[in-house]
């Protein structure tokens, strides 16, 4: 599981897939959300808007666990 460091409350899943190099562009994190491949504490999540905050864990399918610090 790799740590991924916030300095604010929150980010939203799109910009967090970008800051942990899972996607490239926010086209590219649009498209996995809506490929529900993505789960956060467990669950598909298909928001792109979706506050991520510390200590939340997301999964991303066929690559790796972030946990959020």
């Amino acid at each position: 599981m790799k740590e991924i460091e916030i300095t604010s409350d929150y980010i939203k899943l799109d910009s967090f897939l970008k800051l942990a190099g899972v996607a490239q562009t926010g086209g590219q994190a649009k498209m996995m959300i809506a490929e529900k491949n993505i789960k956060v504490n467990g669950e598909i999540v298909v928001q792109r808007g979706k506050k991520i905050r510390k200590n939340d864990i997301i999964e991303v399918e066929d690559y790796d666990k972030f946990v959020v610090i």
